[in-house]
């Protein structure tokens, strides 16, 4: 079981308030002090699925009280281990059902931290941009596999993916912007020192890695909707990023990188499938994590931002899958002309 410690910063009376409320919800501990600033600090610990059911009812019955504050921590272990009457359990299970709460998955606020964080564009995400380039360019050329897996643990461009179709789910704009910006300066840096690569170094058509990443069918729009689900529940449940990193990897930076190497070793025809496979993919991973988060419950708190963030999410559905129906004509189309009957 995963734990978390809410710890909730308000005047005394609000405080004692909270108190008296949250030892009626179902958690496994309770403490309170008060602080040299006249204000008292309410430590909860709590089950990481009921985390953002009793944060949404605290901020939704003290937010307006000056001084309130909630922080969230991830508790590594506990001793004594917290027992949880299982007839109990069984009736806030039911009552998170009947309400739509969310149910195996870290909270809003803490999925939100952890995804925001992984879309920010700063040096060090460009230099993992270009270094895990580097490491796939040598492996395609090589056509060494564990190269390749290698440049993927890094999997730098996982994070802006993620973070956009978030941003879609939960209607926020800025962090959408945030999300576009680094994806694209991602795929620039990877694509533009991927060429340079094609222009210095031999590229051998015999590779067979090589040629694997201009060859599309219709089967790597499934792999690329995996990655894209596998991605997202990652987060959701609190897994490391890098266990599922390489799957997305998978379907976004060896294309990315046969398309820079193609061109700039000037197999221009060839480039054209690398092209539209990443295009596939890049597509298929934001329409499956716009999903899988839909499926998860993820949904921004107040009532209005719901109904904002609903019609955001019908409006890029529907871009997705329009571009999507029209890449699988293109593939089909491409595989007639590149292997006729």
């Amino acid at each position: 079981m995963n734990y978390r410690m809410l710890e909730l910063i308000a005047p005394p009376e609000t405080a004692k308030e909270a108190r008296t409320f949250v030892e009626e919800e179902d958690v496994f501990g309770v403490w309170s002090d008060n602080l040299e600033d006249g204000c008292s600090i309410l430590r909860i610990l709590v089950d990481a699925n009921r985390t953002e059911a009793l944060t949404d009812e605290l901020a939704e019955k003290f937010s307006h009280v000056e001084g309130f504050r909630i922080m969230l921590f991830e508790v590594e272990a506990t001793l004594p281990q917290p027992k949880e009457e299982e007839d109990e359990k069984d009736s806030h299970e039911e009552q998170d059902e009947s309400e739509g709460k969310s149910i195996g998955r870290i909270s809003r606020e803490e999925l939100y931290s952890d995804v925001a964080s992984g879309s920010e564009l700063n040096t060090v995400f460009v230099g993992l941009v270009l270094l895990s380039t580097l490491v796939a360019g040598v492996g395609l050329v090589r056509d060494d596999v564990a190269v390749i897996i290698g440049a993927m643990v890094i999997a730098p461009l996982l994070g802006p993916n993620v973070s956009m179709a978030l941003s879609v789910t939960l209607g926020d704009l800025d962090l959408g912007w945030q999300s576009l910006k680094t994806n694209v300066a991602g795929i620039v840096a990877s694509l533009g020192l991927a060429f340079l690569m094609g222009l210095v170094m031999q590229v051998d058509l015999e590779s067979q890695q090589l040629i694997n990443k201009t060859n599309v069918n219709l089967g790597d729009i499934t792999i690329a909707l995996a990655a894209g689900s596998a991605g997202v529940l990652a987060y959701t449940r609190g897994v490391p990023a890098a266990i599922v990193g390489v799957m997305v990897a998978v379907a976004l930076l060896p294309p990315l990188v046969n398309v820079g190497l193609l061109l700039g070793a000037g197999y221009t025809n060839l480039a054209i499938g690398s092209v539209i496979l990443t295009t596939t993919n890049l597509i298929c991973i934001n329409l499956a994590g716009i999903l899988t988060f839909l499926v998860q419950g993820i949904q921004p708190r107040s009532w209005w931002e719901v109904e904002k963030a609903k019609k955001a999410t019908r409006i890029a559905i529907g871009i997705w899958v329009a571009l999507l129906a029209i890449l699988a004509i293109i593939i089909w189309y491409w595989n007639l002309s590149v292997n006729p009957l």
